[in-house]
């Protein structure tokens, strides 16, 4: 600088040339320029500048050097603001002024920076002791400033991470054992909150089962050859809650280099929530895991890019059929079937773009029993990709849709026999967009109304109305589409051809279809054309007026039938009770002499058996043999007629005790055949528990006396109950109920050819020989009456060698 002072043409400026200037002006600029220290001057009125090389620097590459020998408003426009009035001060009253840290904004290297200074400005003294300039010294520090202003930032930022982190800070003096912590970890040991305080201190409140852990960690950071790192996790039990707390403990031991340990610093941080939460996404994973392996639909993943199986759901291994050995198999080994049908291309294609490829009702064939056979799917593939966004493999879902593609192809059929049933019915149809007020007809009613557009607006809609009609139509409509009503129309009216004027009556119906969120949507029906069905009802209705004047003459004749028909049932009656009376006679009758036979034939035995040769003695037999079967007959005659003709005393009957009561009665035939009696707990229910009790000994006591010769019987008795909707078409329900008790007695014994079945309920009817077994043919009768009697029905099913079922419903 001290040659471009030395060459610069100071004529121009204010100051005149150097040989002119004041020694005073000389001497400051000799100091200025020899000075290492950044030096600038500004001198004279116009403040000329002056500076040094060490403030040469300063000013930038492109900035404002060289600025020697001009005016400094010229120099420093920007600031001139700034310190045009601090060199006017220093000039006016002689005092000097120090900045320190100044942001000074500075135009340099082409462009205007922010820029901090410490400076001073000093009062330069001319000859004759006025000021005539200032002295500038000063020493850029925007590095030191930025870099302060970086390590505030810093700690701020420091400062805001533990606090927005929520960690806890922590300091370890290893000479003195002494334990200091920010306010947030005092808290959670609960530690006093001024000063530090010993180790084991803080330690103690380290739950026992990890405390000896934590020590051993810190003895091992602070020893040199752990490299200092402490990082470990463990539970806090805070003193005075017990609370406890997961947290996570990182630090660093410092050394001397005598491998001395000085300091031991870190961070604790709260992994309460996350170490629950880590616990629960493995529940969460492991239960997602059996859902996907219990899913009913089929899931697969494939790996590679031979599609190798990594996972099979049970599903996708039941659609498969090849087996439960499959994980590790790959995948066109394993179906080798699907190559011919482009499956293993779709697979090849998701794998290499990365675009999931999704079938819906697909066909695919696949081998079963050796033989292919067609299964139709809704499945997709979709890409797998790893932690750094590479595809993997591939994921396969699937759901079988067979039955769902069947049920829409028997559907598409119904709808066209419906269609073909409303054409051959003769029937119109029409539809109502409830939304746009639209009304859409089928062809056939477009050429009842004469119109030659199959979409009509309402209003034009309801104009083949007569007038009379109309407001009644519209309110009909109205009323089936608002929501909460039952959704159905129905009406019946005239209709006027609009080309033709011809006149129908037709009869309309129509049912409103909801949106997925339940509005109403569409209202569909169909008309019918009844012309001629009103006009023969009118004819009818002619007819019936004329047929009630006839009938009304009668009705004194049908008074007089119905009297006789009072009388006859009291008849009746009376006919009922000398059935009774004499199905008591004649039982006691025919018992009477029967028993005088079985009396006589027991002394003939007791007393002259010695007497009688083989053929008397089988005459004998015979004769006791008859006359117990005759006994027993008797005895089923009177039961039946008894049953027949008596009113059910209803009330509460437990079937269980019964059933009870029953097998008591046939203990000696359940232990001499060895019989096994299986038993379900049976309901109470409304009845006769004497009818009932006959209704279970005839069914138990058939069961195990028709059993197969060498066989063990096995009866069982089990119950159910069913819906009346449920029963079989085929039984005579006599008593109408909500739902039924169906109770089955099933056996494995000898069973009977099913053609016979309505035969065996029938009196006297038998399908053996008494010698094959002993019976009177009256017990299934016996049987049928009493589920008739109390409003239900019996009935069987079997197999020749293979036992029987029978069934008995009867009301709850």
């Amino acid at each position: 600088m001290g040659a471009l002072t030395r060459t610069y043409n100071w004529h121009q400026t204010s100051i005149d040339t150097p040989d002119r200037w004041p020694r005073s002006l000389r001497t400051t600029l000799g100091i200025v320029l020899h000075s290492a220290f950044p030096m600038f001057l500004f001198w004279g009125d116009e403040h000329i500048c002056f500076y040094n090389d060490a403030y040469r620097p300063s000013l930038g590459h492109e900035g404002k050097h060289p600025a020697l020998g001009k005016r400094g408003q010229e120099v420093w426009s920007e600031i001139w603001s700034f310190i045009g009035p601090l060199i006017d001060k220093v000039m006016t009253t002689g005092d000097a002024v120090w900045y320190e840290d100044q942001l000074v904004p500075f135009y340099r290297d082409g462009k205007l920076e922010d820029t901090y200074w410490t400076f001073s400005y000093s009062p330069v003294y001319g000859e004759n002791g006025q000021i005539d300039g200032v002295l500038v010294t000063c020493t850029e520090t925007t590095e030191k400033v930025r870099t302060v202003q970086k390590l505030k930032e810093t700690n701020d930022q420091l400062a805001f991470a533990i606090e927005a982190t929520e960690l806890g800070t922590w300091d370890l003096d290893p000479s003195s054992n002494e334990f200091s912590a920010n306010a947030r970890l005092k808290e959670w040991f609960g530690l006093p909150t001024d000063g530090p305080v010993d180790l084991p201190l803080a330690t103690s409140v380290v739950a026992e089962k990890d405390r000896q852990n934590v020590e051993k960690a810190i003895q091992w950071a602070l020893q040199y050859e752990s490299g200092g790192h402490y990082d470990i996790d463990y539970t806090l039990v805070h003193p005075l809650t017990n609370e406890e707390r997961i947290v996570r403990a990182k630090g660093k031991a410092w050394f001397t280099p005598d491998h001395i340990p000085y300091r031991f610093n870190g961070t604790l941080q709260d992994i309460t929530d996350r170490k629950k939460a880590e616990q629960e996404v493995a529940a969460s994973a492991q239960a997602l895991r059996s859902i996907i392996e219990s899913a009913p639909f089929p899931i697969g993943i494939y790996v590679g890019p031979h599609m190798q199986i990594q996972f099979a759901n049970s599903a996708i291994i039941t659609v498969w059929g090849k087996g439960s050995d499959v994980v590790g198999k790959r995948y066109a080994d394993l179906l080798p079937e699907l190559k011919s049908q482009g499956i293993y291309a779709q697979l090849d294609r998701v794998y290499e773009t990365g675009i999931p490829f999704h079938a819906r009702y697909q066909r695919v064939d696949l081998e079963v029993d050796g033989k292919l056979q067609p299964f139709y799917f809704n499945y997709s593939f979709t890409p797998l990709y790893d932690t750094e966004g590479n595809i993997y493999g591939v994921m396969n879902t699937a759901a079988e849709v067979t039955d769902l593609v069947e049920a829409k192809q028997q559907l598409e059929d119904a709808e066209a026999t419906l269609l073909g049933a409303i054409e051959l019915a003769e029937l119109a149809t029409w539809r109502m967009d409830i939304a746009t007020r639209t009304f859409s007809y089928s062809e056939r009613f477009m050429d009842w109304l004469g119109f030659s557009d199959s979409t009509k607006t309402q209003d034009a809609a309801y104009n083949p109305l007569p007038a009379s009609y109309q407001q009644q139509v519209v309110e009909a409509i109205e009323a089936a589409i608002q929501p909460g009503s039952s959704g159905f129309y129905e009406n019946e009216h005239p209709i006027v051809n609009q080309l033709t004027g011809q006149v129908r009556i037709i009869h309309a119906q129509g049912r409103v279809f909801y949106d997925p969120d339940g509005r109403p949507s569409i209202l569909s029906g169909t008309a019918q054309d009844i012309t001629q069905q009103r006009e023969v009802r009118i004819t009818l209705e002619r007819q019936v007026q004329e047929r009630t004047e006839e009938l009304e003459s009668t009705n004194e004749e049908l008074t007089a039938i119905n009297e006789e028909l009072t009388e006859a049932n009291q008849l009746l009656i009376r006919s009922n009770d000398n059935l009774q009376q004499f199905a008591y006679v004649a039982s006691h009758d025919l018992q009477e002499p029967l028993r005088k036979i079985q009396q006589f034939s027991t002394l003939l035995k007791q007393e002259y058996t010695t007497s009688l040769d083989d053929k008397g003695k089988d005459f004998l037999d015979r004769l006791t043999s008859a006359s117990s079967r005759m006994s027993m007959l008797i005895k089923d005659l009177l039961t039946f007629s008894r049953i027949s003709t008596q009113q059910v005393a209803h009330r509460r009957v437990d079937l269980n005790d019964v059933v009870r009561e029953v097998l008591e009665n046939l203990s000696i035939a359940i232990d001499e055949s060895k019989a096994v009696i299986q038993i379900d707990p049976l309901p109470i229910l409304d009845g006769d528990s004497l009818q009932l009790g006959q209704l279970f000994q005839n069914l138990l006591s058939n069961a195990i006396k028709f059993h197969q010769p060498g066989i063990k019987p096995v009866v069982q008795i089990r119950v159910s109950q069913l819906l009346a909707r449920d029963l079989p078409l085929s039984l005579p329900i006599l008593r109408q109920s909500k739902s039924y008790y169906c109770l089955d007695i099933a056996d494995n014994g000898i069973g009977f050819d099913e053609k016979y079945r309505d035969r065996i309920f029938q009196v006297f009817q038998r399908l053996h020989t008494k010698r094959e077994f002993a019976g009177t043919g009256i017990g299934l009768a016996i049987c049928q009456k009493v589920a008739t009697n109390h409003g239900g029905a019996i009935t069987a099913m079997s197999e020749p060698n293979h036992g029987a079922i029978f069934s008995v419903y009867l009301p709850v």
